[in-house]
């Protein structure tokens, strides 16, 4: 996954320069119309390369994404917390103190069991997920106006995958690896569709 993702972040531009190039190649008498951005039809301009933001992201995941992510509390057993990420087929979960879900205090991951719990050989089931999180001053988070691609690159600098979405100070959120992922090849096909229109004469 780490090597598909830094794939996109190098050569996402590589594939936009091809087609431009193509562009070029084809129809030099097109080339100011081609390089600036200031003269080109309101549809590029609106739907620009790279333009999708973490608020997208959230969207196109549902409803149910915005606002209601998996969470645990500080004082339940790590047990439980895998146990629920098991359950819910996710790596991580929003950690809350008892009664203040929108309060954000850390965030435990598969991560976490394996090299807090697992390896030193500690019990899940006396251990409290406050004890092994990752603590909300520590934390990496994102904004709904983050651009995917500066998330993408949060992650991939940090290791992590799986990063809150913060607006207020207040969680409204959490995307995945996966999510930026999906959204930088939907955002990478789209734009290759928008130039091949322009070829075509769509525009």
């Amino acid at each position: 996954m780490q090597r598909a993702v830094q794939a996109f972040s190098v050569h996402g531009n590589t594939v936009k320069n091809a087609v431009l190039h193509r562009i070029r190649v084809v129809n030099p008498v097109m080339r100011p119309v081609m390089f600036s951005r200031s003269v080109s039809s309101a549809g590029m301009e609106e739907h620009g390369f790279e333009s999708t933001t973490i608020s997208d992201v959230l969207k196109a995941k549902g409803k149910a994404a915005d606002g209601s992510w998996l969470w645990c509390t500080i004082d339940d057993t790590v047990y439980d917390a895998v146990k629920s990420m098991t359950q819910h087929n996710v790596g991580a979960l929003v950690v809350v103190k008892p009664g203040e879900q929108k309060s954000i205090a850390g965030i435990i991951t598969e991560r976490d069991y394996l090299r807090k719990i697992i390896v030193h050989g500690r019990s899940s089931k006396s251990t409290k997920v406050g004890d092994i999180m990752t603590e909300e001053n520590k934390l990496i988070t994102v904004t709904p106006e983050t651009k995917v691609l500066q998330a993408m690159q949060l992650m991939t600098d940090n290791r992590i995958r799986h990063i809150p979405v913060i607006n207020d100070k207040e969680m409204i959120g959490m995307v995945s690896i996966g999510d930026v992922v999906r959204a930088v090849v939907s955002e990478h096909r789209a734009e290759l569709d928008r130039l091949n229109a322009f070829i075509q004469g769509g525009y």
